[in-house]
């Protein structure tokens, strides 16, 4: 008999989810990129693993598809919070969330994000918002760890922008010691409030440090989010617009930002391990 195996998504941003609480699972690099493999093994941008925790309801661990593990995933976090049902909080590397499942999706609290250079981390100390660097077209981002690290591009064209190309020259760049998360974004103005300030949402696309382009990415878009209401002048709620669909990120200085969105449980399989 096999291990069974739940295949997710959130908003095509796709997970194989194994319960190590049923029996425990041992993992290396090598098991999870065979796994991970879309034409030999069952296919993912992510494997998470659910383990017993003493500080939440349970742990989850995130593997990305290149075999490395990482600390936070917010559409990972929509699916495991609608496998378990109702209120839930999980132990992950980044830190404890608290998430709500809902008709066909959940809400999640990411926790609070930070700015700070060695909260990223960077390899030496310097500005975050902007940061006084850039590759090619790319420049001056937004530095935001949200459980794991992103640099936000706020641009007027992010189509214009080769991502594929790019995007792994930036996640491996020394300055990152850690990897990083890069986030291009353009703002989807249908006007101003009385205010001046912008309404409507943003159009993000993503690449995720281990795992490449993906259809969305849930920490992407509250970095995102983050980065545009602190220094981009919009308002709260905002809606993130994704390649495989939309996320809504509330947040306001101080407090956690809030994830909610889409997550579908595809199939239920084994797996010889």
């Amino acid at each position: 008999m096999g291990t069974r195996f739940h295949k997710m998504h959130g908003l095509g941003n796709d997970f194989v989810v194994l319960d190590a609480r049923e029996a425990p699972v041992a993992f290396d690099a090598d098991r999870v990129r065979t796994i991970a493999d879309r034409r030999t093994g069952i296919g993912c941008d992510q494997l998470i693993v659910l383990e017993h925790s003493d500080r939440a309801d349970l742990r989850m661990r995130i593997f990305n598809a290149d075999g490395g593990e990482v600390e936070s995933c917010g559409n990972a976090s929509r699916c495991v919070a609608l496998l378990e049902g109702g209120e839930s909080t999980i132990e992950t590397k980044g830190g404890i969330i608290r998430a709500t499942a809902n008709d066909g999706g959940a809400t999640v609290d990411m926790g609070k994000p930070r700015f700070g250079w060695d909260d990223i981390p960077l390899a030496y100390a310097m500005e975050t918002a902007p940061m006084p660097v850039g590759w090619e077209d790319l420049h001056n981002p937004i530095a935001v760890n949200v459980g794991n690290p992103h640099v936000v591009f706020l641009l007027e064209d992010s189509s214009a922008i080769d991502l594929a190309r790019l995007g792994p020259l930036i996640e491996k760049d020394p300055l990152f010691p850690e990897g990083v998360n890069v986030n291009v974004a353009e703002t989807r103005i249908g006007g101003m409030n009385l205010e001046g300030v912008r309404r409507n949402g943003l159009d993000l696309r993503v690449w995720e440090r281990g795992a490449g382009l993906t259809q969305a990415c849930g920490s992407g878009a509250c970095a995102t989010a983050v980065a545009a209401i602190k220094y981009g002048h919009m308002t709260s709620p905002v809606a993130v617009n994704l390649p495989g669909g939309t996320l809504v990120i509330e947040w306001a200085p101080g407090e956690s930002v809030r994830m909610s969105g889409a997550a579908v449980h595809v199939f239920t399989g084994e797996i010889e391990l």
